[in-house]
């Protein structure tokens, strides 16, 4: 097979795996070994091996013996260090590229983007296209990733970024109706546009404050949720990969107005 082919059949893999594990098909602690993967999946066992490799690589799985993983159980401050993580390589992209100057492509693809995500926020205010505006919303900061110009920033927030709940789309699509999370979209693009405006002006400190100011809406957002009652959690199944209460040092760093 030629390489081209085998690494699209490992991201294929790798999607749909992890696509598996997200929807709740495959429970925390689950053992999923490389035959199975592979029978799953209808490839061979080198791809399947690879994909998984890639699952544990992003943190939803760990190795569990020879040619088997397990689904990863979470907790929340694992989820919120993810986002506060993310908040922070972003916000120190965000500094460099306001203060020595951003690549003018990228700032013109984000402007683009941005002007996108307001045409689907304002063509479907009551059926919004979650899909659609999760897609944009991935590419804005995957381009973010790229305003320094600096290779090492870059792929080092792309690597925060794979991190489970530190996605920029962290939110389940189940819960894409609610009117808070609708609500937290509308904040999340004045959010984009504040930081491209001050990126502009290189005004550093600021593109970093709300670079984190924005990965802690997403944090806010995930709080909500999960004290919103069992219905909420019970339509997103990727919430079951998640255990355990609010621990002291989650509800002083909320008080605080923690970056996350």
């Amino acid at each position: 097979m030629a390489e081209s082919g085998k690494e699209q059949l490992v991201d294929r893999a790798v999607r749909e795996l992890r696509a598996r594990i997200l929807s709740g098909e495959f429970r925390p602690d689950q053992h999923i070994s490389e035959a199975a993967a592979g029978e799953l999946l209808n490839i061979s066992r080198t791809p399947a091996r690879e994909a998984l490799a890639q699952l544990v690589d992003e943190g939803l799985m760990v190795r569990s013996g020879s040619g088997r993983c397990t689904v990863r159980l979470f907790t929340r401050d694992d989820v919120m260090d993810a986002m506060e993580l993310r908040g922070v390589l972003e916000g120190t992209v965000l500094r460099r590229a306001a203060e020595r100057g951003a690549a003018p492509e990228v700032l013109r693809h984000c402007e683009g983007l941005i002007c996108q995500i307001d045409t689907v926020l304002r063509d479907s205010p009551e059926t919004l296209e979650f899909e659609r505006y999760a897609s944009l919303n991935d590419r804005f900061h995957r381009q973010l990733a790229r305003i320094s110009g600096s290779g090492t920033m870059e792929r080092e927030l792309l690597r925060a970024i794979r991190l489970p709940f530190a996605t920029p789309n962290a939110f389940p699509a189940e819960l894409y109706d609610k009117p808070r999370v609708r609500r937290s979209f509308i904040r999340a693009q004045e959010q984009h546009r504040a930081i491209l405006d001050a990126v502009r002006r290189g005004e550093g400190t600021r593109a970093e404050a709300l670079a984190r100011e924005h990965a802690r809406l997403a944090w806010e957002d995930y709080h909500a949720v999960m004290y919103d009652g069992q219905d909420s959690v019970d339509a997103a199944p990727a919430f079951a990969m998640i255990a355990g209460e609010s621990t002291p040092a989650e509800s002083s760093r909320l008080k605080q107005g923690g970056h996350q």
